[in-house]
């Protein structure tokens, strides 16, 4: 349910033709290959069987994990100077941004090294990134067509962990790098030059590219690392032992599990009847358009013409026939530590995991509570709406009707999701809360009073 699956696949998706198109493909490090069917666009696979998170295999090199890690808190690495990757994926808050006060105050999403610029989406957790695979298109047995899967980013744009750097490295609402030339000039005048040169040749201190491409390699290394998979959450012990949950907690599972009722294991996939956690990654890496709200307090949404398109931006650079069918989609996210965020959704518009529930339960029921007094979903452009997830429970009733779940229930799988907090950011989780009462006591979702402090949207 939080982000519910790309079930509504359009058809007309066509695969082209490649002269000598690959027989197998590797989605995940150290994975068996997946056999190739088909190339759909310029180049991304099409793939016969689903991938299987588990039968990834990690063995960086010890040295230049260290290298990575280095790089990943290196502050000089901004412009200016004082931002690193950590700005955003705090290690002490699951790899996840611990906001500055203009961030909880303003559009909830990472504020960049400049003062008042912010990203243009939330920023997820890094822990357990490794397992995201490259991008790829499947077609289960009950599909109309093949859907896209894998890549990093909310969009899907970056294949890999190493090409991942370049967003945020050059994005100037983030680290703000004008160019690789001018990174390159920073870096040289450091340690790290002379260190990066040791481990990837002289070049790396002439070439623009090559540097780039060598501190991406350095940071995958480090997030494929076991430190980035701990695998120490309430959730994993029952997995692996049985160590009971909560009461309330068993009954958030189940809500969880029911396609009658959350639904939310539909694309936040577990299987709680194996003991290896890498089998509840909660994410089958798929892609939906699920019409979160607006958030009007991000700057670039001030313009009533921008919107967020989401996968078809990708699509259309990658030339996937018909790009326009995948506005509005988003790659589902894990859940793996997400109660520790602060703000939620790839827009940051939902301050407390309680909202980021209900929102799923009563979209369809109650749409002006969500969408500023609005009956329509005000955050997807008219000519994609079509686009969106109607089809899947809780999302599939008409306004006016009962819900799918009760407030108490709501309460339950929010309780269920605090499990999946790794040991280490168990006390976050626990300042986290939220529940009925403190919906209640809310006078309105984070969205509306962000709302309230931004340019109107018409």
């Amino acid at each position: 349910m939080l982000l519910a699956c790309a079930a509504a696949t359009l058809a007309g998706l066509a695969l082209t033709a490649s002269a000598t198109p690959p027989s197998e493909t590797v989605l995940l490090p150290g994975a068996p290959p997946s056999r190739v069917v088909g190339i759909v666009g310029n180049g991304t696979p099409q793939v016969a069987g689903k991938i299987d998170a588990a039968t990834a295999r990690f063995a960086p090199d010890p040295t230049l994990v260290a290298l990575g890690r280095r790089i990943f808190f290196d502050t000089r690495l901004s412009e200016p100077r004082g931002m690193s990757c950590a700005g955003c994926h705090d290690p002490g808050r699951a790899f996840a941004p611990t906001l500055s006060a203009a961030s909880l105050a303003g559009p909830g999403v990472p504020q960049g090294s400049r003062p008042g610029r912010f990203s243009a989406r939330n920023a997820p957790s890094l822990l357990y990134v490794r397992y995201v695979p490259r991008r790829h298109f499947y077609q289960d047995d009950d599909a109309p067509a093949p859907s896209p899967f894998g890549g990093l980013f909310s969009d899907g744009r970056a294949d890999t962990l190493a090409e991942q750097i370049r967003g945020p490295l050059f994005d100037p609402n983030e680290m703000n790098n004008r160019s690789p030339a001018a990174l390159l000039r920073k870096v040289d005048a450091t340690d790290l030059g002379a260190d990066l040169a040791a481990r990837f040749g002289v070049s790396v201190r002439r070439d623009p590219e090559q540097l780039v491409r060598a501190l991406g390699t350095a940071v995958e290394a480090y997030l494929q690392s076991d430190e980035m998979a701990p695998f120490t959450s309430r959730f994993d012990a029952y997995l692996r032992t049985r160590t009971p949950l909560a009461p309330a907690e068993m009954r958030g599972l189940a809500l969880f599990r029911n396609p009658d009722k959350g639904n939310c294991m539909s694309c936040h996939t577990l299987s709680d009847t194996s003991s290896r956690p890498e089998r509840s990654l909660f994410t089958d890496f798929g892609y939906d358009a699920i019409a979160v709200p607006r958030n009007r307090a991000l700057p670039a949404n001030r313009d009533p013409r921008h919107f967020d398109n989401g996968l078809c931006d990708t699509a259309r650079r990658l030339r996937w026939p018909e790009p326009t069918q995948w506005c509005g989609y988003l790659r589902t996210p894990g859940l793996r530590n997400v109660a520790v965020k602060q703000t939620f959704m790839h827009n940051g518009v939902f301050a407390t995991l309680r909202d980021a529930v209900a929102f799923y339960n009563t979209r369809s029921t109650d749409p002006r509570r969500w969408y500023h007094g609005a009956a329509t979903f005000d955050d997807v452009p008219a000519a994609y709406r079509g686009n969106i997830n109607v089809n899947s429970t809780p999302m599939n009733r008409r306004p006016g009707t009962v819900p799918a779940l009760t407030d108490a229930e709501i309460d339950d799988i929010v309780a269920f999701l605090g499990t999946l907090t790794d040991a280490r950011y168990e006390g976050l989780a626990a300042a986290r809360g939220g529940t009925a009462a403190d919906a209640a006591r809310s006078a309105a979702p984070a969205s509306a009073v962000r709302a309230a402090a931004a340019a109107p949207v018409r």
